[in-house]
C-alpha cells in the first residue's frame, strides 16, 4: 500500500475512536477555550502515565508497555532523569488541579523518601536502579547483561531539577531537599580552562565518571561541549549555585571550530565576553541562521527552556534560535522530507528498544540523527511555546490519522509514519516533556519559579542577557 492510501485507511479507522480531534471539542465557544480544553485532556491522560509508571516504593519507572487491553507491563529500571520527571509532574498536575495538594504532598513525600535511600557516590546518584526497591543495578533487567554504575551529569541535572520544583511547591520538603542537595558539587564533573591546553583543560562537563576506579573514579572520555544541548542544564545549576565559574558558558561551544569536522563550515565571528575569546558561530539551514545542536533532535534545543526562560532574558540570540530550529524541524517533515507530519526526537523504537531521531543538517556531528520517517510527539510539544498552532495541527493529525493516542496513558513514544507503525511504549523522559510543556502552555512559569530566582537570577540571567549568537 503507498503511503498516500495508507494515510487515509488509517485516518479512516482511527477517526472513529479517537477522542482528540478538534471536532470533539466543538462546543466550546472560542478557540482558546477549545485548546485549553484540548490540552488538559492531554495533560490528564499523560499525567495518568506517570501515575502508572510510579512504583510503590516512590520512583517513577523507565518505561511502560501499554500495548496489551489489560495494566500496563513497567519496566524495572529507573533513572535520576526519569524520576525527576515524576516529581515535577506531580508538581505539574497540582498546579493544574489535576490532583489536590494534599496529594501532590503525599506524592512527593514518597519520592523523597525514595531517593534519601537510593546509594550515591561524591554527592550524586548512580545512573540506574531497581524503580520497585531502590537498588542500585549491577545487571540490567531485560538481558541480565552486567552494568557498571555511572554517575552521568545530564541525568543527576534532571534530578536536581524535579528536587527543586518539588521542594518549592511543597515548603514542607525544603530542609529534606537541601539535605539532599548539600553533596552535590557540580565541580566535581568540571575540567577548569587550562590556556595552554584547551584540549585537555576544555572549561566544560565531563559526560559522567564511573567511581569504582580511586580517587574521582574513571572519567569519560569526552566533555560536553555543544551549548544548545540538554546537558546545559547541569552547567546553569552549577553556575547558579556557585560550583562552577561563570566562565564555564563561554567555553561551551555554539559551534565547533572553523575547519573541524562537522556537520557544515559555520559562518561567524570570534567575541571577547567576561574575558573570554568566544567562537559566536553559527550554521544556516534552508536559508534561516541557527545554532546548531549536536545530533538535531528536538529535545536537546527545547527541553532546558521548559525550566530557565532563556528566551525571555536573551530574546534576540536564545529566543531567536529556539524559534528558527522549530521552523526548521517543522519545514524538514513538510517541505524537504515531505512526510505530512514533523517533530524529531530520541524516542522508542515503533519496533522495540530506543534510537535517537533528529534533523541531520542542524546538528553539527557529521554523520548526526535522522529523521527517518519517525515522527515524536513529544517532539511537537516542546514547540509549543514557539509554534503553538502548527503543534497541535501536528498532534491532532498524528492522533486522527494513527492512533497515536489514547486517554489511558496519552501519546505513544513514536509513530512511523511510513509504515503506520505506532510505539508500544510510552518513556517517562519523553511524557515528563510533555508534562512541562503543556503545563508552561497552560500555567506559564508553573514549573520556572525555582529558576527565576537566587542564583539563577543573580548569575546565570546575566549571561544570557550578554549572549550575542552570530545569528
Amino acid at each position: 500500500m503507498n503511503r498516500r492510501r495508507f494515510l487515509t485507511a488509517a485516518g479512516t479507522a482511527a477517526a472513529a475512536t479517537c477522542v482528540t480531534a478538534p471536532t470533539a471539542h466543538a462546543a466550546t465557544p472560542t478557540r482558546p477555550d477549545r485548546e485549553a480544553a484540548l490540552l488538559r485532556t492531554w495533560f490528564t491522560a499523560t499525567y495518568r502515565s506517570i501515575t502508572a509508571m510510579t512504583t510503590d516504593f516512590g520512583l517513577t519507572a523507565d518505561k511502560i508497555d501499554v500495548s496489551g487491553d489489560g495494566r500496563p507491563v513497567l519496566s524495572a529500571q529507573t533513572s535520576p532523569t526519569n524520576i525527576g520527571c515524576g516529581l515535577w509532574s506531580t508538581v505539574a498536575a497540582a498546579g493544574l488541579g489535576v490532583i489536590s495538594h494534599s496529594a501532590m504532598h503525599q506524592r512527593l513525600t514518597r519520592t523523597v523518601a525514595a531517593v534519601e535511600r537510593l546509594e550515591r557516590a561524591h554527592g550524586f546518584w548512580f545512573n540506574w536502579y531497581d524503580a520497585h526497591d531502590g537498588s542500585l543495578l549491577t545487571t540490567w533487567p531485560e538481558t541480565g547483561d552486567a552494568v557498571r554504575p555511572f554517575l552521568s551529569t545530564v541525568d543527576n541535572a534532571w534530578l536536581v531539577t524535579g528536587l527543586l520544583i518539588a521542594a518549592h511547591a511543597d515548603p514542607a520538603l525544603r530542609p529534606r531537599v537541601a539535605a539532599l542537595l548539600a553533596d552535590a558539587d557540580w565541580a566535581y564533573y568540571y575540567t577548569p580552562f587550562d590556556p595552554a591546553d584547551p584540549v585537555a583543560g576544555p572549561g566544560q562537563l565531563r559526560g559522567g565518571f564511573w567511581p569504582d576506579k580511586p580517587g574521582k573514579g574513571e572519567p569519560t572520555g569526552h566533555h560536553y561541549g555543544a551549548l544548545n544541548t540538554e546537558p546545559r542544564m547541569a552547567s546553569y545549576l552549577g553556575i547558579a549555585d556557585g560550583s562552577l565559574p561563570g566562565e564555564h558558558y563561554w567555553h561551551l561551544f555554539r559551534t565547533l571550530l572553523p575547519g573541524l569536522g562537522q556537520e557544515q563550515e559555520p559562518q561567524g565571528g570570534y567575541v571577547t565576553i567576561d574575558g573570554v575569546r568566544v567562537w559566536e558561530g553559527h550554521y544556516t539551514y534552508r536559508g534561516r541562521k541557527l545554532v546548531p545542536t549536536w545530533g538535531g533532535s528536538m529535545f536537546e534545543a527545547l527541553m532546558v527552556p521548559l525550566f530557565v526562560p532563556e528566551p525571555e532574558w536573551s530574546p534576540r540570540s536564545w529566543g531567536t534560535t529556539h524559534r528558527r530550529y522549530v521552523r526548521s524541524q517543522i519545514e524538514h517533515g513538510l517541505i524537504e522530507e515531505k512526510y505530512g507530519y514533523w517533530g524529531f526526537s530520541p524516542a522508542s523504537i515503533p519496533e522495540g528498544g530506543y534510537r535517537e531521531y533528529g534533523v541531520d543538517g542542524i546538528g553539527m556531528q557529521e554523520d548526526g540523527y535522522y529523521s527517518l520517517g519517525v515522527a515524536t510527539p513529544h517532539a511537537s510539544f516542546l514547540a509549543l511555546p514557539q509554534a503553538p498552532s502548527e503543534a497541535l495541527t501536528n498532534l491532532t493529525a498524528l492522533a486522527r490519522d494513527f492512533g497515536a493516542y489514547d486517554d489511558r496513558y496519552g501519546f505513544r513514544d513514536s509513530v512511523d509514519i511510513i509504515t503506520g507503525r505506532v510505539s508500544d511504549f510510552v518513556l517517562a523522559l519523553d511524557q515528563g516533556m510533555i508534562i512541562a510543556a503543556l503545563a508552561q502552555r497552560l500555567s506559564p512559569g508553573l514549573l520556572q519559579a525555582p529558576f527565576r530566582t537566587g542564583g539563577f537570577r543573580t548569575r546565570v540571567r546575566p549571561l544570557l542577557a550578554k549572549e550575542r549568537f552570530s545569528i
